[in-house]
């Protein structure tokens, strides 16, 4: 007889992992799926300098060690399979995986997302070749050279800081007249000889043949465009969920954010969300994790209220 999870959690960023750790400490029988691992996009993140509990800072890398080790010492099972679809079955959902169908009483959705996209030409075909979404990654290719950042939020702060040690000038472009990271972000980056800002810019095409040469800039205000010699660009303009497998499924936004209550529950009884995958304002590791711990509380509750109706049934 094929097994019954009580709960299945997908995705192992913060959310997932903060799920799996109540989870496994309640005794649930539980399994986190992710796709290439725990982690998410905190491992391509340098420095967390407002993440509770570590006032020097901490690096992304080491931040998801400690989480792991943590979930791993409460015996939560992981495991590395791609999550393509979702159905309900009778009491239970059929999570379907790239290994196979596994089947569960409860799930916690926490896929997160991936950095947007600015859609304009030359982003996809030179992608890899001076396109970057990922300061972290990516930055040491340019040391000495010329780039630019895209955006004006706290992890388009945070990435054009970090370039700083490769990189010989960023060109910080930001559509709007103010940015909106975290104040002590904005003086730093005001105090910052190799960084220049050009407000009220958008790009609206990356220029190269074999690989990035320059950007074309307009001005918002006059309409005035040029073109801006860099080696490379890193964008950040926001996050895009990684939520596919669940149209028509889950209710989405016209983003393709997930649609939950105050207790993290959808309209799919016995499903929740967490993390950055969900519609709200703000999207920070700490609130990842936050949404983790009371998406795992209301699973659990279901899951009690289950066993409660199911002892209930006259034989």
């Amino acid at each position: 007889m094929e097994e019954v999870l009580d709960l299945i959690i997908i995705g192992g960023g913060p959310a997932g992992l903060t799920a799996g750790i109540y989870a496994a400490r309640s005794r649930l029988n539980c399994l986190l799926l992710d796709r290439q691992g725990p982690g998410g996009q905190v491992l391509t993140t340098d420095w967390i300098e407002n993440y509770p509990g570590f006032p020097e800072g901490i690096g992304g890398m080491e931040l998801v060690d400690k989480m792991l080790r943590q979930a791993e010492a409460f015996d939560l099972k992981i495991q590395i399979q791609e999550v393509v679809g979702l159905a309900q079955e009778a009491a239970s959902w059929k999570v379907v995986t790239s290994e196979g169908d596994l089947r569960c009483l409860s799930v916690i959705v926490a896929p997160g997302a991936d950095y947007a996209r600015l859609g304009v030409p030359g982003e996809d075909r030179l992608r890899g070749k001076g396109v970057s979404y990922c300061a972290t990654c990516d930055g040491a290719f340019f040391k000495d050279l010329p780039v630019a950042v895209v955006g004006g939020g706290d992890t388009a702060l945070q990435e054009a800081l970090f370039l700083t040690r490769f990189a010989s000038a960023i060109t910080l472009i930001h559509r709007r007249d103010r940015l909106r990271g975290a104040k002590i972000l904005q003086e730093r980056i005001q105090e910052d000889a190799k960084i220049q800002i050009l407000w009220n810019s958008q790009v609206t095409e990356i220029l190269g043949g074999e690989e990035v040469q320059g950007i074309r800039v307009v001005d918002r205000i006059s309409g005035e465009s040029r073109e801006t010699a860099v080696k490379g660009i890193f964008i950040f303009v926001g996050s895009q969920p990684n939520t596919a497998f669940l149209k028509d499924i889950l209710p989405l936004d016209d983003q393709g954010f997930i649609i939950t209550d105050e207790e993290l529950c959808t309209s799919a009884s016995g499903v929740f969300a967490a993390g950055d995958c969900r519609k709200k304002s703000f999207r920070q590791i700490a609130t990842a994790v936050g949404e983790g711990a009371l998406a795992s509380h209301s699973a659990i509750h279901y899951l009690e209220e289950l066993v409660s109706s199911s002892r209930g049934k006259t034989p």
